[in-house]
């Protein structure tokens, strides 16, 4: 596994943390490391602008990709289009406390 440290370019915000996120190294593409990311950051995929390998590195293809090392730092770089629509709404499943069960009682 590659091992990279990824957030969301948010230059307002005072604590802008990485999170790490592994790689399957036989499947290092930039299309799987945008799945990847925008998974574990809770991002809409279509909103994302480009990747920036800091600290000023935009990345553009799997070729990009397959030369990171591990921990190198990433930054999703988001268009400003809508700001309520950026982030990824959890289906009713993944929400917490959610009760599939409960949800097919009839009355």
């Amino acid at each position: 596994e590659l091992v990279l440290k990824v957030r969301i370019q948010t230059p307002n915000l005072r604590e802008n943390d990485f999170i790490e996120i592994e790689l399957d190294r036989q499947e290092l593409t930039y299309k799987e490391l945008l799945r990847v990311s925008c998974h574990e950051l809770g991002v809409n995929p279509e909103h994302v602008q480009k990747i920036r390998k800091l600290p000023n590195t935009m990345l553009r293809k799997d070729k990009d990709v397959a030369r990171l090392q591990d921990f190198q730092e990433l930054e999703l770089v988001l268009t400003v289009s809508d700001k309520n629509s950026l982030f990824r709404v959890p289906t009713l499943s993944e929400q917490s406390g959610y009760n599939k069960k409960a949800s097919k009682l009839t009355y």
